[in-house]
Order: C-alpha cells, then structure tokens, then sequence
C-alpha cells in the first residue's frame, strides 16, 4: 500500500515541499484549540472562546482567496512568505497584549487569519510541475490529505504539551514560528520559485465563475461547520469529565481515524467521477458524527472520535481532485484558496455556534452541531448533482494544465481523465 506514496516522496522536491507546508500551516491548523486555551487560561468564557476563533476562521476566509489570486497573478515567493510573517505578528500580538484590551485582541486575531499564506492552494499547484504524471499528483493528493491528518493528530498534542510545558502564550508563539520557517522552506525551494500560472481569463469573479466549484463550496462550508462544532464541542466534555488532556486525546483521535481512512482511500485508483464518489464518502462521513452524541465514557468516546474521521481525508483528497476539474484556466491556487476559506468559514460558524449550543443544552447538543453538518454537506451534493457531474467547458480542471505551458505536465495530462 505505501509503494505508491514513496515513489511520490522520492521524487525531487517532493518531501521538502510536503514537508515545508505541513510546517507552515501548522498555526492555521492549530488556531482553534490554541486560541480557545489562550482565553480559557486568560479567564475568558467559552463564547468568547468560540468567537475570538471564529473570527480568526472569518480572516483566513477573507484572505486566503485574495491571496490565492496574489499568487496566482505574482507568483509565490512574493506573497506567501510576507503573509506568513504579518500572520505570525498578529498572533504574537494576541500573544503579549491578552484580554485586557478586547477591541486590540480582535485586531491581532484578524491580522492573523487574514494574512494566513495560501500553501495548501500553493503545494496542489505545485504537484504537476514536481511528478508530471496525473496518477502521481492524484495519489499526491491523497497523501495530501493523510499529511494534514498527521499535523492535525500531533497539533492538538503538540499544542497542549507547549502548554504544560510552559503557557498557552508560549504555545502561540512557538508554532508560529515555526509556521514561518515552514513557509520560508517552501518559498525557497526551485519548484516555487520557478512555478508560474497559467494565463487567465480577466474576470472580476475569478475561480468562482465556474458553477461546478461554487457547488463544492456549499458542500464544504457544512463539513466545515461539523468540524467547528467538534472543536468546542470536545472541549466541554474534557471540562466535564475534569481532565483538559481529554480534549487532545479526542482530536489526536479524530485525526488518526482520518490517517488511516486516507491512506487507505489513496492505495488504490479509483474508477468513475470523481463527483460521485464524493456524494458517498461525504454521506458516511456525516453517519460518523452521530454516535458522538452519545458521550460515554473517555475510552469509549475516544473510539467514536477515531472512526468519525475515518472519511474525512477521503472527503477532502476527493474535494481536491473535483476542483481541479472545475476550476477555471489560471485560477489553480485561487480555486484550491477558496475550499481552504469555505471550510474555514465553515469551521469559524461551528465554533461560533456550538459555543453557546453546549452552554445552553449540553456537551450532546454541541456534538449534535457537527452531525447536522455532515448532512448539509450531503444536502448540497445530492441537490446540485447536475451542476458538480461534469466539468464545464473550457476550465482547465487539473491542476497539471496550469503548468502546460511551462512544459511541466505531460502530454495529455488534463480534465477529461477520470480519478
């Protein structure tokens, strides 16, 4: 099973890509535990816990699309490397200055997700160019995804053993900084610096001009949401059961069972649309959060957190390839930019939501949030299956076209292939 993922990791650039942008998404990744334990500890209230990260998730929602089109127009040294740094300033500020001027802890968390740096949309630009192959890159994809499951088991872990170890402030300031270096590494690399966009069509709405994409965002919004919900959600039954350590075990949890689904979604190819498929992995995604409602004992729950991700690396590698297919031409990383702001805006309405749901009804009512989510998500896909089946005509569907030009992908290698 993991031949196909080493041939990938062999590859030039490979590893150190994959690997820087693992690194520099980390503060992205980790902002929603680390900003509500930030104000937990600083005496705030599980809403303002829940607000201060979703505001946070409203800035990436903002930024990262304005961004994505940055690089797209730019290229990526130029954009990705100062936006980490401004992102980094805003949660040092956070960092220093606490709770005790609200209006300036906003302003800091603002800062912080609005320049978050567009490298998940910026590495899926950057496969084509580095494999050439479009098995590889769809095979990339899923390893992708199975990545960004190991940084969301090891964060949360990551994240409470800075705390432990010295104070949620601190816990800030460290993975920043290394979500730095990791954009640095990434910006330095050849891939990124030689890569260029394919040209585009000048249109004010850019990516979102293709109803296809559009359709994939309604759907990913409520995944998102689900995943939100879960964040506050696990944090109440930590505090109910009277260990804070619960809740990194209940997301370590949730990331491995996404691991393991990944990786074994990513084995193998996969025949017919891409689209399909999708509809059935997002459908058994969201029957993965209903037993969270039942909230039994530590060990038992940690083994519903574990199988209730189990789809979601599946979901999102297949999200991945059905943007490629509906993007349109040039507008690669601002495509892949705008699933990253959508799920966030997603996530940011589960917090924000399951904030005063679990204050008003209980820890059962929060995890009920995230269930509701995943059948949304169903909802959309089910509701906009004509729009989402096929590509559109003239978009340039794969990732790989945008680098046609530059002689990067192979002949042949473009929207009409299946998964």
């Amino acid at each position: 099973m993991g031949a196909g993922y080493l041939e990938i990791l062999r590859a030039k650039h490979a590893t150190r890509l994959l690997t820087g942008t693992l690194v520099g998404r980390l503060p992205n990744a980790t902002a929603p535990i680390a900003i509500v334990l930030f104000v937990r500890a600083e005496g705030g209230s599980y809403t303002l816990a829940g607000v201060l990260a979703a505001v946070y998730g409203l800035g990436t929602a903002v930024g990262q699309p304005l961004l994505g089109r940055a690089v797209d127009l730019h290229g990526q040294p130029r954009v990705q490397l100062p936006a980490a740094v401004l992102s980094a300033l805003g949660t040092a500020l956070l960092a220093v200055t606490g709770l005790g001027v609200l209006p300036l802890a906003y302003a800091a968390v603002v800062v912080a997700g609005v320049f978050t740096p567009p490298l998940e949309g910026g590495l899926r630009a950057l496969w084509p160019s580095v494999l050439g192959r479009e098995d590889r890159v769809h095979r990339a994809y899923a390893m992708d995804a199975i990545a960004q499951e190991v940084m969301f088991t090891a964060g949360p872990l990551l994240v409470t053993l800075l705390v432990s170890l010295w104070s949620p402030a601190a816990a800030l300031l460290v993975i920043n900084a290394l979500g730095v270096l990791g954009a640095l590494s990434v910006v330095l690399s050849e891939p990124s610096r030689a890569w260029r966009s394919a040209p585009r069509e000048a249109h004010w709405l850019g990516a979102l001009r293709s109803p296809g994409l559009l359709a994939l965002l309604g759907a990913f919004f409520f995944v998102g949401l689900a995943l939100g919900s879960i964040t506050v959600a696990a944090l109440a039954y930590a505090d109910g059961h009277g260990d804070e350590s619960v809740y990194g075990r209940l997301m370590a949890a949730l990331g491995l069972g996404a691991l393991i689904g990944g990786a074994v979604y990513g084995a193998r190819q996969w025949a017919g649309e891409p689209e399909r498929r999708l509809r059935a992995v997002v459908g058994l995604l969201a029957l993965g959060y209903l037993p969270l409602t039942l909230t039994p004992g530590v060990h038992a729950m940690t083994a519903l957190a574990a199988l209730s991700g189990v789809f979601l690396a599946p979901a999102i590698a297949c999200s991945f390839i059905v943007v490629d297919r509906h993007a349109p031409r040039g507008t690669v990383t601002e495509a892949f930019s705008w699933l990253v702001t959508t799920f966030g805006v997603g996530a940011a309405a589960g917090t924000a939501v399951a904030g005063p749901v679990v204050e008003l009804g209980g820890t059962a009512w929060g995890f009920a949030v995230a269930g509701g989510g995943g059948a949304a998500a169903l909802l959309v896909l089910l509701v906009t299956g004509r729009v989402l089946t096929a590509p559109r005509p003239g978009t340039a569907v794969v990732a790989g076209s945008e680098n046609d030009r530059n002689g990067a992908a192979e002949p042949g290698f473009s929207s009409g292939h299946k998964a």
